[in-house]
């Protein structure tokens, strides 16, 4: 079964809610199985001017990064989330 991967370019307006936003989001991260692939305010762009904060989290399937994504317990993160920051999110099915 392919991998599920929520992607994300996150700019942050607030830090110190950011902060929290991160300590509420990476137990759940956890709790639905998820795995932060990659994250930081480095990535290297070449095209575009999409600036942020990059994020890849890898879940077992599309429908594990959904159920993430759609929980309860997310969705009190995503409020502090979006009141900190801007955000460009996805979920994506991996190949293999």
């Amino acid at each position: 079964m392919p991998k599920g991967y929520l992607v994300a370019n996150i700019r942050v307006k607030d830090k110190e809610k950011f902060a929290s936003f991160s300590g509420m989001a990476a137990p759940v991260i956890k709790a639905y199985g998820g795995k932060v692939l990659a994250k930081g305010p480095d990535a290297e762009r070449f095209e575009g001017n999409l600036k942020g904060t990059v994020m890849m989290i890898e879940f077992d399937s599309l429908k594990s990064a959904r159920e993430f994504y759609f929980s309860t317990e997310y969705k009190a993160a995503k409020a502090v989330r979006e009141a900190c920051s801007e955000a460009d999110l996805m979920l994506i099915e991996g190949t293999e």
